[in-house]
């Protein structure tokens, strides 16, 4: 009976091992699953590649995901896997160091994209970064052509724990990281590597509806420490100009659930403030005078705002601000200027203008949506619909007339802004874009604002073409219509006493109270033609490249809703590159040889600046960039 009970004993004993000993194998083959994947860091085969150039489907699931971090979930299983990744750089499609795995599925509401990056986890470069600024560490990130159009996607891009940084780029533009997207994202670093999950819902996208829809798609890895390596789920032609044209496309998206919504953001903002005022009236002030001023607290004040944000459809956005308030919105950056003679150009900020900010874009700044400072209202209509993306957009901006206590009390201040004051500047913008051909499109852009004495009126043509598979060119032609003061250094008052009285009146001149002041007589009030263009053309090759770019303004241009540097004035610019072929093994990874030169001169024909020079940059490994450059300028 003992021996029987032994001989059960070990039975079972050796049984239990013998699970323990399958179950360890097990966990150990999953766990080896991870760490090994059964993507290769080899090359992919032409075969391979020929599969990834047909559109690939996208699975529907049923259930909502938790996004943690981790692709653990069963749904993920049925995800479509994009695997095998080229080195497009330094490397010239080679092999990449690291394999790389992007997952994506969606539901009716939202799409889900998983990134998983195997690697050393204590060789892992990640910050907790800012947003929009991850892309200086190890990061993963996607783009997505909505409109499949090739001309414009969203790019998405994640760092190891998680952290965005997304935005919109443009052929022939870059990518504006203004924008943000709403999505919720989460990374984890694991042993075996690191891995982002990333739930983005469609509402929070423009793109074109419908079922058999095709979206332009591509992926991509970058690995900072190895020479800033950057892998892609499609290789890249160095020969052949252009980025989106060469994505693959992911179809299936079929069952989205289009919800039109309506975002309201009221605001109320009370405030109480006190300031330091003059007792002495500024244009009494001596320069022998001191004004000792008083302090004065004024009234509680309450202002009452709403933005209103509403999609038509899945391709149309209409916006709409009542008195906004953007007190939530980053400061800019502050800037030290030496000699400055030119405006400095600040991006925009609020989210209102974001909204479509790529269509209303131009070579030459015709529309600039700052100029716009503080509206009372305003509203806007931007989508794309097939071939054809338009922009209109409506706004009433009391800043222009609204001045201070002091300006307004003052006796030599307010006989020259009282016919300004608490008057609005109103604006109007179109703009209208046909795309044709596969890269090609032509566009109109028209602005119009309007303020005492001062009427603008801003309309051209634009377009961009793909001449040959390297050779691209771009131009804006636009017309200028003003009426208002033009500053003249080389009129001669005393020539014509009738007209400079009428500019002393008009332009810096008025009266109030009883009291008259005058202005310059070096400006006169008239009416202004002015024109702009630019265009350029760029040829790109992986070892040779030349770029050449024309633009001007002439004297009486004028662009109140946009931004310009300087008037009367042309330019003209030539650069050519020669580089060696990439070596992404050796010490010398890529040499770049650039030479330039250019030219500023005003429409009179005389020379305002020129220079010309040529650098030599240098690509190391251990991310070493050594340049030499020298030139001549004057």
């Amino acid at each position: 009976m003992l021996k029987a009970l032994l001989y059960c004993f070990t039975a079972l004993f050796l049984a239990a091992a013998a699970f323990a000993q399958t179950d360890s194998a097990s966990n150990s083959t999953a766990a080896d699953t991870v760490k090994s994947p059964s993507v290769s860091t080899k090359i992919p085969s032409k075969d391979t590649l020929s599969e990834k150039l047909r559109p690939i489907s996208i699975p529907l699931i049923e259930e909502s995901l938790v996004i943690d971090g981790r692709p653990d979930e069963r749904s993920w299983q049925n995800a479509s896997v994009f695997r095998d990744f080229y080195q497009t750089s330094p490397g010239n499609n080679t092999a990449p160091s690291k394999p790389t795995e992007v997952l994506v599925m969606y539901d009716n509401l939202d799409l889900y994209i998983a990134f998983k990056c195997w690697d050393e986890k204590d060789k892992i470069r990640a910050t907790v970064a800012r947003r929009d600024n991850v892309f200086g560490e190890d990061n993963v990130r996607v783009w997505l052509d909505t409109f499949y159009d090739r001309r414009r996607a969203y790019v998405l891009g994640f760092n190891p724990l998680g952290i965005q940084q997304d935005g919109i780029y443009t052929e022939g533009q870059g990518a504006d990281f203004s924008v943000d997207i709403v999505m919720e994202s989460k990374g984890v670093i694991e042993d075996w590597g690191w891995s982002v999950e990333v739930k983005i819902p469609f509402k929070s996208l423009r793109y074109a509806g419908g079922k058999g829809r095709n979206w332009g798609f591509n992926a991509a890895r970058n690995i900072d420490r190895f020479n800033d390596e950057f892998d892609q789920w499609l290789p890249d032609d160095r020969d052949v100009s252009g980025f989106l044209i060469k994505h693959g496309q992911i179809t299936g998206l079929d069952e989205i659930r289009y919800e039109r919504t309506l975002e309201v953001v009221p605001s109320i903002t009370v405030s109480e403030s006190g300031r330091r005022v003059r007792t002495i009236p500024q244009s009494q002030l001596t320069p022998d005078s001191i004004d000792p001023g008083r302090f004065v607290n004024e009234p509680v004040e309450q202002d009452l705002g709403v933005t209103l944000k509403y999609t038509l459809s899945p391709n149309v956005t209409l916006d709409a601000a009542i008195n906004p308030d953007f007190a939530e919105i980053e400061a800019d950056a502050p800037v030290v200027t030496a000699n400055q003679r030119f405006p400095i150009f600040f991006t925009e900020k609020r989210p209102f203008f974001l909204e479509g900010q790529e269509i209303f874009n131009s070579p030459l700044r015709i529309f600039h949506s700052r100029t716009i400072v503080d509206p009372d209202v305003a509203l806007k209509l931007s989508g794309k619909s097939g071939r054809n993306s338009f922009g209109f957009l409506v706004a009433s901006d009391n800043a222009p007339g609204n001045f201070a206590e002091e300006e307004r009390n003052d006796p030599g201040i307010r006989p020259r802004v009282d016919e300004f004051l608490d008057k609005n500047a109103s604006f109007a913008v179109a703009r209208l874009k046909r795309d044709f051909g596969k890269e090609n499109e032509v566009g109109f852009f028209g602005t119009y604002r309007t303020f005492p004495e001062q009427k603008n009126f801003v309309g051209g043509f634009d377009g961009r073409f793909k001449l040959s598979s390297s050779l691209t060119s771009q131009f804006q032609v636009v017309g200028t219509n003003s009426r208002r003061c033009f500053f003249n250094p080389e009129f001669e008052p005393t020539l014509a006493p009738e007209q400079a009285q009428r500019n002393r009146e008009i332009c810096g001149g008025g009266n109030f109270g009883g009291v008259t002041v005058f202005g310059s007589p070096f400006s006169q009030y008239r009416t202004g033609n002015g024109i702009g263009y630019t265009a350029n053309l760029d040829y790109t090759t992986d070892t040779q490249g030349w770029f050449f770019e024309a633009t001007g303004r002439s004297s009486d241009y004028r662009a109140d809703v946009g931004f310009t540097r300087r008037t009367n004035t042309n330019s003209a610019f030539f650069f050519h590159r020669t580089s060696t072929k990439s070596n992404e093994k050796g010490k010398l990874i890529r040499l770049n040889w650039g030479k330039f030169t250019g030219i500023d001169y005003d429409w009179a024909g005389r020379i305002q600046s020129f220079n010309a020079g040529s650098n030599v940059n240098f690509s190391l490994q251990g991310n070493i960039f050594f340049s030499i450059e020298g030139g001549a300028a004057f």
